[in-house]
């Protein structure tokens, strides 16, 4: 579920190596043979919704947060297929441990980013050799001022198999910075506050939060969001006051449907605090001035059935982005004393083929950021003028985002860009002489050209008539022949759209000959707001099946061949591949559901669990008959049948708050029990992690080379 993520000597000869193209014969990997798998207990338990029954034989796994530590008998179970999986993939031991080489090999480990200039300082991060976290720091901008280390990241994670921190936020007043951390992976954080002028840490942390502290005009007061211990979900937007304990922090703000998402923000002007309130089909803000912040929130526009709006202030009106009779969102100004929807006025209108995704206004001009046949584009208003322009790319496929833009009076806009060949470059983008300024391209060691590497973006016509688009990437000399290896990725949900984004440790599929492509499926925004309802709640087959139309068309166009197709997703995309497998096992040698939410019924059933009861109109409400048996028929635990499977690597982690770990633990152990093929199951659980994986910058490349290793070992390629 949403579940809507910064070598070695021997190691040069390798990156050498690999800079070319694999195309020696595939050597057949030997997987060690008469090793038993693992068998989990059955102790059936029996459910009946609308005089259905579902009988689910390991409903025990989810001990783990029923009785803590003490639940020995799954922690038993993941440890004996972790076990497992280290057996049946021994083999490949030293090629995962040169796959990691590789890919760090690659990184520039001291590093250090484009500074961000806000309220008279410059902030910046950096990075250390051989180090897995940043560091924080900030200069003041006069003349040699001296530079600060606001937090050394790497020194609070020692000791930790896990560490995030989040919402940096420094104080208007330049002296406090608050901050969030979460050492358990399950995204609640803990709020310290930072004293800048002593370096001393105050002892009022603020537990149990969103990790997205926000600081009043006077720099005296905090706002966050508090969670539920037990949900997870953020209910409540509670008021800080410094020097006093968090017990004696005060709720302004109770959110009484559980539906719904909350939190809060700043407007780009630093004018006004908004709480916001938002489910999948309806939305609510309330306001208060940051310099009034003692005083009460007051409603925008009230929450109305299917309409959706986000606000931000500008100079002297809100701006409203709303898909109020706008399918693909138009855009509103409201004025400031008079906010309700009768006095909205439009100014960017509703486009059938064009979405209206955000807006970010600076005192002297907008950037609109707008998507149109599945690509982004970032739309220039020159303010008082209205005089308009697009940026040009010049790529095919790519990604281009908003970067870090704190500063309301600026004179220019900070974008990042990205495509499947080209490394997340980070640039000033001057308004008034409408020029580029590449501030920074992300370095990629060991030899790495773009010019060898290929990008193409075509169109898949579905069974149904609609057109995916579907971005594609594959070094100069693979063989379009369907002979190649090629990895499929999918996601589908939620209306995240997967853009065309580099990574450096793709390479090492690229080098040995894979084709990568994304499948830009229903579910998503690509093609517009239209896109992403024909790919939810009644229409949720419609992901699955454009996915498999895709991997068809890569076959038929000779991308790849039968028997050399693979697949991954995560998370919602983990749900693609689970049905995915059940609906065409046929079409695929190996699939990688990493983080999958595959127990759909069972989830959405129990409103206890973590992030439930929000994804009602994302998936169904299971109390809804019709509902209920729309989603049992693609559930892939509900699903699976005595028939022939693809093989199968599994990734979770046991503190995943998003897809808890038993989701998958489970499906691995039914899917054991009924298939019928000799093809391989693994199940690897990170014991210390959650939704993300591992948090340091180097642990994350053992999973990326488990995975590489689990593909290359199917295809037979051992070096």
């Amino acid at each position: 579920m949403r579940r809507i993520s910064f070598l070695l000597a021997g190691s040069i000869l390798l990156l050498i190596h690999s800079c070319q193209t694999k195309t020696m014969k595939p050597t057949p990997y030997a997987w060690p043979q008469g090793i038993a798998a693992p068998t989990a207990d059955k102790t059936p338990r029996t459910f009946v919704q609308h005089g259905d029954t579902i009988v689910d034989e390991y409903y025990w796994m989810n001990d783990f947060f029923k009785k803590g530590p003490d639940s020995s008998k799954v922690v038993d179970y993941l440890n004996a297929e972790n076990a497992y999986l280290d057996t049946m993939m021994s083999g490949t031991k030293q090629f995962q441990v040169n796959l990691i080489a590789e890919m760090r090999g690659r990184i520039q480990e001291k590093d250090e980013s484009v500074p961000i200039t806000d309220n008279g300082f410059s902030y910046y991060t950096k990075t250390r050799e051989g180090k897995q976290y940043y560091q924080y720091y900030r200069k003041a901008l006069a003349p040699d001022a001296a530079e600060e280390l606001l937090l050394d990241v790497d020194q609070m994670a020692e000791g930790k198999g896990y560490y995030s921190v989040s919402g940096l936020e420094v104080s208007p007043d330049n002296q406090w910075l608050a901050y969030g951390v979460d050492d358990v992976s399950r995204r609640q954080y803990t709020i310290f506050i930072k004293n800048l002028k002593t370096g001393v840490l105050l002892s009022e942390s603020i537990p149990g939060t969103g990790g997205d502290p926000v600081w009043s005009a006077d720099s005296k007061h905090l706002f966050y969001s508090s969670n539920n211990p037990v949900t997870l979900l953020s209910e409540k937007i509670c008021r800080h006051s410094l020097n006093t304990a968090s017990s004696s922090d005060v709720t302004v703000y109770t959110e009484t449907d559980p539906s719904n998402y909350i939190g809060i923000y700043k407007t780009r002007s630093t004018k006004y605090l908004v709480i916001y309130s938002s489910a999948t089909l309806s939305s609510e803000a309330r306001i208060l001035s940051a310099d009034d912040p003692t005083g009460e929130f007051q409603v925008f526009q009230p929450r109305t059935k299917d309409v959706l709006y986000g606000i931000d202030h500008w100079e002297d009106q809100f701006l409203v982005r709303t898909n109020w009779e706008a399918k693909n969102f138009r855009l509103m100004s409201a004025p400031l004393n008079r906010t309700t929807r009768e006095y909205w006025k439009e100014l960017i209108p509703n486009r059938s083929d064009v979405l209206l995704e955000s807006i970010e206004p600076f005192q002297n001009f907008w950037v609109i950021n707008e998507r149109k046949e599945g690509l982004t584009q970032l739309r220039i208003r020159e303010m008082p003028s209205g005089k308009e322009h697009y940026l040009d790319f010049g790529e095919p496929a790519y990604m281009a985002y908003g970067g870090n833009n704190p500063e309301y009076k600026a004179d220019f806009y900070r974008y990042q860009y990205t495509s499947l060949t080209t490394p997340n470059s980070t640039y000033d983008y001057r308004i008034a002489g409408r020029k580029k300024e590449l501030r920074k391209q992300q370095p990629v060691l060991g030899g790495f050209q773009r010019e060898d590497y290929v990008t193409e973006r075509r169109f898949v016509t579905a069974r149904d008539g609609a057109r995916v688009p579907l971005s594609i990437v594959y070094k100069k000399g693979t063989p379009i022949d369907g002979s190649s290896p090629l990895l499929l990725y999918g996601y589908g949900s939620y209306g995240a759209s997967m853009d065309a984004s580099f990574s450096a440790n793709r390479l090492s599929l690229l080098n040995r000959g894979f084709v990568y492509a994304i499948a830009h499926i229903r579910g998503g925004q690509e093609m517009g707001r239209s896109w992403y309802e024909d790919g939810k709640l009644l229409k949720k087959k419609n992901s699955f099946q454009d996915f498999i139309d895709c991997g068809q068309y890569l076959i038929e166009q000779k991308f790849t061949g039968k028997g050399h197709l693979y697949a991954m997703g995560g998370s919602a995309g983990g749900l693609l591949m689970g049905a995915v497998v059940n609906m065409a096992p046929e079409l695929w040698n190996g699939v990688i559901a990493q983080v999958p939410f595959v127990d759909v019924i069972t989830t959405m059933s129990d409103p206890t669990i973590p992030l439930t009861t929000t994804e009602y109109d994302e998936w169904g409400n299971p109390a809804n008959k019709e509902a209920y048996f729309y989603m049992k028929s693609y559930s892939p635990y509900d699903n699976l049948e005595k028939k022939t499977y693809p093989n199968l690597l599994v990734t979770t982690g046991l503190h995943d708050s998003q897809v808890q770990y038993f989701e998958p633990a489970k499906w691995v152990a039914r899917l054991r029990a009924t298939k019928t093929d000799k093809n391989l199951l693994l199940l690897k659980t990170n014991m210390e992690a959650g939704h993300g994986g591992s948090s340091g910058r180097f642990d994350n490349l053992k999973e990326v080379a488990l995975n590489y290793a689990f593909l290359f070992a199917l295809e037979g390629i051992t070096e």
